[in-house]
């Protein structure tokens, strides 16, 4: 027991604390909803279990994860169940993503981002002496754009985007020679341009066409996140107060218990609200790079890494869509917006790095220099 008491004792307890309050906000945001509180009673339960999950997690030696069976096994059985969606999935707001049992919903999708962290962290950390060579980017970008097609088949063009976006950062964190750099943008864009023909249907295209022009079309394409930037902006400097947010009470923000969590919060709170829940999540990014950055190996190195920019990407996405200068693409707010599967992941994410900072080393920074910077 006291063995345990010692690992539980080493969880770095600030960000912890800062997910919890993240969390909160979400739950306090749903629950002024009044109309929408079954989101927010089955929310405290999924936090519960994701805490318990969490601390349980962080008990363990994650070092079998750099086993390469293990990495091939995840990443076969990711995509078998991208495939098994298109026999068996659920539909649900015309997107293919969920395997529905009864009450629980579970979309395989956040788990995948988060076995693609740990493929690509796999995959760099054994070749980062010979990453210059261009093809390890293509042989890379193949493992990971069999995922992200699958995904943006269902069609879930955000959580493809957020794929895309933790192989490119990890691309780069990975000490790739700049001379590439050019070829990685090109592979992209034709990936885009494949998606856009083949993958994407017409009303995503249009939400694509209307982040260029975003007022072209505020009673059609460009509703949603209209009325999210009236949200945002009605919220001013200190908010209309906890369960006065008018752009939710009365339904013109759609999606807000979800999606669009974001501007229902800072409506309620404000610019002061959003302050102070930026820095929650910066406090949370600085504490997982800081675990990354003392990692043992390169491989948990690279997968702390992988997190910060999984979570850093969502951030990036929800707040940018909700204040009108990136497409809306339904991704979450994490840990605020509500979704089992999604904060599962989260919190299993979290778990696995915190288990890996029992063992991380003091010092080594002219290594990480030398290996990632180029230096």
């Amino acid at each position: 027991m006291s063995g345990v008491l010692r690992k539980l004792l080493d969880i770095d307890w600030l960000l912890f604390f800062s997910v919890l309050f993240i969390s909160l906000a979400g739950l306090i945001t749903m629950g002024s909803f009044g109309t929408e509180s079954h989101y927010f009673y089955k929310q405290i339960i999924w936090i519960f279990i994701s805490v318990i999950i969490f601390f349980t997690l962080s008990l363990f030696d994650y070092r079998f994860l750099k086993r390469t069976g293990v990495v091939v096994t995840m990443y076969i059985l990711s995509v078998l169940l991208l495939l098994a969606l298109f026999v068996v999935g659920h539909v649900s707001k015309g997107a293919q993503s969920w395997f529905n049992f009864g009450s629980v919903s579970f979309q395989p999708a956040d788990f995948i981002k988060l076995i693609i962290v740990i493929l690509l962290a796999k995959y760099f950390s054994k070749r980062h002496i010979e990453i210059a060579n261009v093809r390890h980017i293509f042989v890379s970008g193949f493992y990971v754009f069999v995922v992200f097609a699958l995904v943006a088949l269902q069609p879930d063009f955000g959580s493809a985007l957020i794929i895309f976006l933790i192989w490119f950062g990890l691309i780069l964190l990975s000490g790739i020679s700049k001379k590439h750099l050019l070829a990685v943008f090109i592979v992209g864009a034709i990936a885009f341009g494949a998606l856009w023909v083949f993958g994407l249907h017409e009303y995503q295209k249009a939400r694509v066409i209307n982040f260029i022009h975003p007022l072209a079309d505020i009673r059609g394409t460009g509703y949603n996140a209209y009325q999210s930037t009236i949200a945002v902006g009605s919220g001013q400097i200190v908010g209309k107060g906890i369960g006065y947010g008018t752009q939710s009470k009365l339904s013109f923000l759609p999606e807000y218990q979800t999606d669009f969590i974001f501007p229902a919060y800072a409506e309620e709170w404000g610019f002061l609200g959003v302050i102070f829940l930026f820095a929650l999540f910066g406090i949370l990014l600085w504490r997982i790079i800081e675990t990354a950055y003392y990692g043992a190996t390169n491989f948990e190195i690279l997968f702390g890494c992988g997190i910060a920019i999984m979570f850093a990407s969502h951030f990036l996405v929800n707040v940018g869509m909700s204040i009108g200068v990136m497409p809306v693409t339904g991704i979450t707010f994490p840990f605020m917006s509500y979704g089992g599967t999604n904060l599962l992941t989260s919190f299993v994410g979290l778990g696995i790095l915190s288990g890996m900072r029992r063992y991380r080393r003091p010092a080594h920074k002219e290594m990480m220099k030398n290996e990632f910077l180029g230096i």
